[in-house]
């Protein structure tokens, strides 16, 4: 039985090795592959696109990311803190701010600093349009990373800071010296995720407006789409994604791998 067993399961493999291989001889044989590469392979409009897609696109695309995650994760420490806190009242505004911009598409928020804001009350956000985003994208990354460096605070052993308390250190200090370190030690990985989905949501920025020199990857590909009236500067946009996020996925990767390790 147990041999038969073994024989229907290799028998199953083996069938769908061979279906998938039909799958890929008919893509091959009825592609239009002429066609797929003048429209979204031309080399011509690829040239075209250098050096600006790399100098200023790709370049603003990760100047974005950093402002957007240097200034969620200064938010998201501040509201963790206020989450954790004994004063009821620090306990309820955190949890209302991260629950709000957790479950507001990211794209909503950006709207609202671009035209809401400007129209309701009269503000008008430092760096204009692109400003506006970015207030909007940290305003999102602060409420994804307040949870997660809650999450790290909350790992770390309760005997640490009882040690520390022990030796004189006061509250503050503990949390700063003693507790936030260990924290950010164990949430690495998720905020360098955090980094990634961030990198991928400046593509979002075009919602807000954008002038020639601040556009980022998505919207100078968008443009040059239309331009050219051909879809490579949208595959060469993806390729830089990827050359980015793809080092920085598989550092996660290690990273989680190492700490599993040492632990």
């Amino acid at each position: 039985m147990a041999l038969k067993r073994r024989t229907r399961s290799r028998l199953y493999r083996y069938s769908m090795y061979a279906v998938f291989l039909a799958v890929v001889v008919l893509v091959v044989l009825f592609t239009d592959w002429a066609k797929i590469g003048k429209q979204f392979f031309d080399l011509e409009v690829a040239a075209k696109l250098f050096p600006d897609i790399v100098i200023v696109a790709l370049r603003n695309t990760v100047l974005f990311t950093l402002i957007a995650f240097a200034g969620g994760l200064l938010l998201g420490i501040v509201f963790a803190l206020m989450k954790l806190s004994v004063i009821a009242p620090f306990r309820w505004f955190a949890t209302g701010w991260i629950e709000l911009f957790r479950g507001l598409p990211a794209l909503l928020t950006i709207f609202a600093m671009a035209f809401i804001l400007p129209i309701a009350f009269g503000i008008k956000p430092p760096g204009g349009p692109v400003g506006a985003g970015l207030i909007g994208l940290i305003l999102v990354a602060s409420a994804y990373m307040a949870e997660v460096i809650r999450a790290g605070i909350q790992a770390v052993p309760k005997g640490q800071s009882e040690a520390s308390r022990s030796l004189g250190m006061s509250p503050m200090k503990t949390m700063i010296f003693i507790v936030l370190p260990q924290g950010f030690r164990i949430i690495i990985p998720p905020l360098t995720n955090e980094f990634v989905l961030l990198l991928k949501d400046t593509s979002l920025l075009f919602i807000a407006g954008t002038f020639i020199w601040s556009k980022e990857l998505t919207s100078f590909a968008r443009d040059a789409n239309t331009m050219y009236a051909n879809a490579t500067p949208l595959i060469m946009a993806a390729l830089l994604y990827l050359i980015v996020t793809i080092p920085l996925t598989r550092f996660t990767a290690w990273l989680e791998r190492r700490m599993a390790r040492e632990r």
